[in-house]
């Protein structure tokens, strides 16, 4: 049973990886601390841990599937990637060491909350009619932001995706779009700043849970290889297909899509947080 559910989380994390540049996260969080409570036994403030480090493992595999399939496209923006991953480095090994002395219900507080402000972000956007098309901001039309730039919003963006167990495309996508990315090419560099999240952010967790009690069986720290390996197989095969459907959707129905999706989690989050 638990089989059945890694792999239905696999293919929504991959679907979302290449629509909106997010590794999945809000997907494969929930659904990885059913399997490990009301499955395994699990104790739920462990369970919640050990969902968050599996998650960024396996946003490895999604994220490098994504990266690739966007590359192909042109839409990666390298030059931006180089100086945040210095600051994602750093703020996703500090923020697995935050994550690891966190409640499983603050941890979730927190991420409703972060989850609803993202939407209603780009709820605003819409309204104002910031309509951009998928080939409108290149590096040559713009200029990149400042090396300080990317390494402060690196570090935010590792620090809170490795507290949450997410890719951080629901950060790094509205900061790039408001330097004048397109949606498009945001949502290829941010799918590219999540793999740099997930290495650093999966390698944190597995040092700050090593030797802790509870843990389900095989896991490595809070990550968990049975999980792993089925969510991620399922969410590799099905990353390509999200890429070709964020490049054939417009920027305003990307952003859309995201708003929906961060309404969504959100919700969810806060309400499994205070009443579930």
């Amino acid at each position: 049973m638990a089989l059945i559910w890694y792999l239905l989380a696999g293919v929504c994390s991959g679907l979302l990886a290449g629509m909106f540049g997010i590794g999945g996260g809000m997907i494969i969080v929930p659904v990885l601390v059913y399997c490990f409570t009301a499955l395994n036994g699990v104790e739920a403030g462990v369970a919640m841990h050990v969902a968050l480090g599996t998650s960024l493992a396996i946003i490895v595999f999604t994220s490098l599937n994504a990266v690739i399939a966007h590359q192909r496209k042109g839409a990666v923006e390298w030059g931006v990637l180089k100086g945040m991953t210095i600051g994602i480095a750093i703020g996703a090994v500090l923020g697995a060491a935050t994550a690891s002395w966190l409640s499983g219900a603050a941890l979730q507080v927190i991420v409703g909350l972060f989850s609803l402000t993202m939407a209603a972000q780009q709820v605003r956007e819409i309204v104002k009619g910031k309509r951009q098309t998928g080939n409108e901001a290149t590096q040559a039309d713009y200029p990149l932001p400042s090396r300080m730039w990317q390494y402060g919003s690196g570090a935010v963006i590792g620090w809170a995706s490795a507290l949450f167990g997410i890719g951080g495309g629901s950060l790094t996508v509205p900061l790039l779009t408001s330097k004048k990315l397109s949606m498009h090419r945001a949502v290829a560099t941010s799918s590219a700043c999540g793999l740099a999240v997930a290495l650093f952010g999966a390698a944190g967790n597995m040092a700050f849970g090593w030797g802790k009690a509870g843990l389900p069986a095989w896991s490595i720290g809070y990550v968990n290889l049975p999980a792993l390996c089925g969510v991620a197989v399922a969410s590799m095969l099905s990353a390509h297909l999200g890429v070709r459907i964020a490049h054939r959707a417009s920027g305003v129905q990307l952003k859309l899509g995201f708003a929906l999706l961060m309404l969504c989690v959100g919700i969810d989050f806060l309400y499994s947080a205070w009443w579930g």
